[in-house]
């Protein structure tokens, strides 16, 4: 990240994965995100920051639609911590709703506070 480098009397250093603090770094790793996935989003992916849902309608379009997002990630040098990973759900909580075969519900639990 040649903006954020700095110069000591070490020597010249660069960081490697986007800093903490910088303003603009959520819009900068979104516009990343979103060219690194142009082809794959809204036919079988859908990414928010660092939040990327994988949709299919049959479990062999899933596993195909998987392995192409995670030849992405690896082609573009980009990793996911699979801790946090989750593979193979009927539905999942993304951005407040809840995804899941009959389509995008709200998440009641989300509204429940203002209710």
């Amino acid at each position: 990240m040649k903006k954020t480098a700095f110069q000591t009397h070490y020597g010249h250093y660069e960081f490697v994965v986007i800093p903490f603090g910088l303003t603009n770094a959520p819009t900068i790793f979104m516009d990343l995100m979103n060219r690194v996935y142009r082809p794959m989003l809204d036919r079988s992916v859908i990414v928010f920051i660092d939040d990327i849902l994988v949709y299919s309608k049959t479990r062999e379009q899933y596993e195909e639609h998987l392995h192409e997002l995670l030849g992405v990630l690896r082609r573009e040098r980009l990793y996911a911590k699979f801790l946090k990973c989750e593979f193979w759900l009927r539905e999942v909580q993304f951005l407040g709703h809840l995804v899941n075969q009959d389509g995008i519900l709200v998440d009641l639990a989300k509204i429940e506070a203002i209710m």
